[in-house]
């Protein structure tokens, strides 16, 4: 049924680039310097490209691979942004959520009560975990951006799958850590990490899979 939509879809498809575009050039205007502008756009084009090639590979033709393009342009816009200023912006995570939950729409995947509480069971537990942390430590350790973006990884996946994301991106968050560690010593240890970067990496990689494994 959903195969035989191709031109509707590749119209959609089409307007999401355009718009990834769009979105890409306002997250260089908005947070990089000039010198690192021309850079940092080549970057996150360059991932949106490869992130369009493994969707292509991986999913069929059909609304699936028009939703898997959508989400990597948000995910990379939020990435860099992340990585420049250490904010995930309303604008890009809000607008997530609700695409994750009238993703519903499309089967296969999880059923709209299943994403509703996935969103939000991701917003409350990472809100709580950064109060704990901050009432412990008397610093903030988990901004109320990385929890919109939780939030919309169970309204993309259901709230099932999100243990498996908060893991793949710790391990991430870990092994970023470590590399940094060995580059530039000891003293990394003290500077933040965007967490948003890898949680991202981690909420397109579980989502691909099991929109592939459906």
């Amino acid at each position: 049924m959903w195969q035989d939509h191709s031109a509707v879809i590749l119209a959609g498809a089409a307007g999401v680039l355009g718009a990834g575009a769009g979105a890409l050039a306002w997250c260089v205007l908005r947070c990089f310097a000039p010198e690192t502008g021309r850079p940092a756009l080549a970057a996150m084009t360059a991932a949106a490209a490869a992130a369009f090639i493994w969707s292509a590979l991986a999913l069929p033709t059909d609304w699936t691979l028009a939703a898997a393009v959508a989400l990597a342009w948000f995910l990379i816009c939020l990435t860099a942004v992340d990585l420049a200023v250490f904010r995930l912006p309303d604008v890009l995570t809000l607008p997530l959520i609700c695409i994750g939950l009238a993703t519903a729409f499309i089967p296969p995947g999880a059923p709209m009560i299943e994403r509703l509480v996935g969103a939000a069971a991701g917003y409350v537990s990472l809100r709580v975990l950064a109060l704990v942390w901050r009432r412990w430590r008397g610093v903030e350790g988990i901004g109320a951006g990385d929890a919109k973006l939780l939030a919309a990884a169970g309204a993309w996946l259901g709230w099932r799958p999100l243990p498996t994301v908060v893991l793949v991106a710790c391990a991430a968050a870990f092994a970023f850590a470590g590399v940094r560690l060995m580059i530039r010593g000891r003293e990394t240890l003290k500077e933040p990490i965007a967490f948003g970067a890898p949680l991202s990496l981690s909420l397109f990689l579980v989502w691909l899979y099991a929109a592939y494994s459906t």
